[in-house]
């Protein structure tokens, strides 16, 4: 599995590069804290395959970096997804390393 820093997300956003942010947390956890991504909850996501684009570089992210883990391992192996990165760490690393401001839980 792929994986992306927290700073090479930072840069993506800094640049206003084209890529597609998924968070596969709860509603309740995305509105504690969140990357601005795109709410896709882990048990959406067999639903919402065509929701995720094959045509540009997919950050995929959680509290920690194991839950969008497993989602990226389910999507490669049953739809052929290749251009899928786990955020290292999570959402909690951003708040660690990026923005403190950013809500622990």
């Amino acid at each position: 599995m792929k994986e992306t820093t927290v700073q090479e997300l930072k840069q993506l956003k800094d640049s206003k590069a084209d890529f597609q942010l998924i968070d596969v947390r709860e509603p309740h956890e995305y509105d504690i804290c969140n990357l601005e991504g795109e709410l896709i909850p882990q048990a959406e996501i067999p639903h919402s395959v065509d929701k995720i684009s094959r045509d540009k570089k997919v950050v995929i992210h959680c509290r920690s970096g194991s839950r969008s883990g497993n989602m990226i391992n389910w999507l490669e192996k049953n739809h052929g997804f290749t251009n899928l990165y786990n955020l290292k760490g999570g959402i909690l690393a951003w708040a660690d390393q990026i923005d403190p401001s950013v809500t622990k839980y």
